[in-house]
């Protein structure tokens, strides 16, 4: 209990000292659909990946304390790595069935814990969700959590040239319906719910 006290002090501390000045001033970050975020109890966050800097900026904007799987390289890069690592983010090996991963997740959902999966795996250059996995699915019915689809906007291009002057792009983060686990651990019927979330949001960025 002690441990989740001091994690949650130090998520608040990063989330206002850090993330949301980036978040705010740099991007103008926007929330749409705040209703659509339980309040109560743990959920899986499945979103779109477009940047680095996705999951402090998510985490922050939907004021939920979400751990994210992130790759292990992450944790090696200074200041990005710190604020992952405050953010309850834990590494995971890209490649390989990592079980250590799955039983961190598991074990952060059943605590209460929201948890937070990119559901292609990696950063997409279109920002879209393109060939996305069934983990997401398998964890739900695994814990019987609600899934949170989540599209976040214009994080593939966050800065761009012009003239050589740097432009920030406008960070819109677009939060739908909470999806139902799968009702069993089929291929089919992970296919059909990671379907669905591919759907929801592909059509919540536009």
């Amino acid at each position: 209990m002690k441990n989740h006290t001091i994690q949650k002090l130090i998520y608040e501390l990063v989330s206002k000292l850090f993330v949301f000045p980036i978040y705010k001033l740099v991007f103008k970050g926007h929330l749409i659909g705040r209703d659509n975020i339980p309040q109560k109890g743990s959920f899986i966050m499945v979103s779109n990946h477009g940047s680095l800097l996705d999951p402090p900026l998510l985490g922050h904007a939907l004021g939920r304390n979400i751990s994210f799987m992130a790759k292990a390289e992450l944790f090696k890069i200074p200041f990005l790595g710190f604020i992952i690592k405050a953010c309850g983010a834990y590494p995971v090996k890209r490649g390989i069935v990592d079980k250590n991963t799955i039983k961190t997740a598991c074990k952060k959902l059943s605590n209460d814990n929201c948890i937070g999966i990119f559901i292609d795996g990696t950063r997409q250059k279109n920002g879209r969700v393109n060939k996305p996995k069934q983990g997401a699915a398998l964890l739900a019915f695994k814990n019987q959590k609600l899934l949170l689809p989540v599209a976040i906007v214009n994080s593939h291009r966050l800065i761009r040239l012009k003239f050589f002057i740097p432009m920030f792009s406008k960070i819109v983060i677009k939060v739908g319906k909470p999806v139902q686990p799968p009702q069993s651990s089929s291929r089919d019927d992970l296919n059909s719910v990671t379907m669905q979330l591919q759907d929801k949001i592909n059509n919540l960025i536009g």
